[in-house]
């Protein structure tokens, strides 16, 4: 069952940290894009909002999965624990313990990918919806 114990430590949390990279990435991507636009150049609403919330979409999966893999970590951290009790009989502690922090540290970085994916894409959010207002008032709401 070592094999779990690596498939949490690197897969999961591995993953979790690609999750993040990519994460932050379309956001400073994202962010360069909206403050570099001219709003002025489009001429339907509709083409602007596709524009502005291309790959929105990607931080948003990503914040609300992340609390999931970390999850799935944890639930394979606490197998891996009761596996090993359940295979040793009595047990020292200390190895329950640091099956306990694995699953946990899982957990833990779950969260940590998912708050400021959910928080960039909040921001996001706000700022495509000031740019379209903006938008609509240098273009009137006729042509919605």
């Amino acid at each position: 069952m070592e094999w779990l114990s690596a498939l949490v430590d690197y897969g999961i949390i591995g993953l979790l940290i690609i999750m993040s990279v990519i994460a932050g990435s379309i956001a400073v991507e994202r962010y360069l894009v909206f403050r570099k636009i001219r709003i002025d150049a489009f001429e339907e609403k509709k083409n602007l909002e596709i524009e502005l919330t291309k790959k929105l979409h990607i931080i948003a999966t990503i914040g609300s999965n992340a609390p999931y893999i970390g999850l799935l970590g944890t639930v394979l951290g606490i197998m891996l624990t009761f596996y090993t009790i359940g295979r040793e009989g009595l047990m020292d502690t200390g190895k329950i313990m640091t099956g306990l922090a694995l699953a946990l540290k899982a957990t833990a970085v779950g969260l940590v990918v998912a708050i400021p994916s959910i928080a960039f894409y909040n921001f996001l959010l706000r700022k495509v919806k000031v740019l379209l207002a903006q938008w609509e008032t240098m273009n009137g709401r006729k042509r919605i």
